[in-house]
């Protein structure tokens, strides 16, 4: 593969759900809804006709207000949802901390999980106890590491999230706003790791709604509103349209 073929391509992709607008509250009434033939529902794109390439090696933000799709899209390229409608190719191995808690049983302790959530992305137990010790240290959860994750922060499900999903060396990470629950000296770790990521090649999909971040990191931005692509390009100009829409809401908030 060269330097700049993408390993990430996204071809008119949409994404539909079906939006339940009222549930009936008794039989008597489900009936009558049935034999009166209405409808209940309306379906709902949450991201629509979306194409783009991603480049080995870059760094890509996605940004947009709240309900844009940003996280949908997120899913779709991790194979969490398949699209409605279009393509979605990614060419190696993907480490996606999309949401807290995704990937981990709650039943089971840290440093279980560890191991389970490696053998889940295919690697053998003797790989994983390789690794364990650098993941514990990393996550820095102290004694919490032998104690079920349902007794976790959110914090602590971050921390352990990021540890092992960078651990495992992928070579594209995707990132949601999972890191704005951690803490100023985490978050700098965090940022320190994705640093060395950049430097090693590897393609980060980056989503967030601090604008500090995504000018300091990023190489390109994609912005989204109500579902599609407003503009690609780059951190500036995305960043500066992106303040633009979001300066309304914040008017009103006042």
């Amino acid at each position: 593969m060269s330097a700049n073929a993408p390993v990430i391509r996204l071809e008119n992709v949409t994404q539909r759900f079906r939006v339940i607008q009222e549930r009936p509250d008794t039989v008597r009434e489900l009936f009558s809804k049935l034999f009166r033939r209405q409808s209940s529902f309306h379906d709902f794109e949450a991201v629509r006709n979306i194409s783009f390439d991603v480049p080995r090696g870059q760094m890509l933000g996605i940004i947009g207000r709240n309900g844009s799709g940003k996280s949908t899209l997120l899913k779709i390229i991790a194979g969490v949802y398949k699209p409605t409608r279009g393509q979605v190719t990614v060419t190696g191995s993907l480490a996606p901390l999309i949401e807290l808690g995704a990937g981990f049983h709650h039943e089971l302790t840290g440093r279980e999980n560890i191991l389970l959530n490696g053998l889940l992305m295919g690697y053998s137990k003797r790989e994983m106890m390789a690794r364990q010790e650098r993941i514990i240290a990393f996550a820095d959860i102290g004694d919490f590491i032998d104690a079920p994750v349902k007794q976790y922060s959110s914090g602590m499900y971050m921390r352990l999230a990021f540890a092992v999903a960078t651990e495992v060396d992928p070579e594209i990470l995707l990132v949601d706003e999972i890191l704005a629950v951690g803490d100023a000296g985490f978050q700098e770790k965090c940022f320190a790791r994705i640093s060395k990521f950049r430097e090693a090649g590897k393609t980060i999909l980056f989503v967030t709604h601090t604008m500090n971040d995504v000018q300091e990191h990023c190489d390109r931005v994609v912005l989204l509103e109500e579902g599609s692509v407003v503009m690609d390009d780059r951190p500036e100009p995305a960043i500066a349209m992106y303040n633009s829409l979001v300066a309304p809401e914040m008017v009103e908030a006042d």
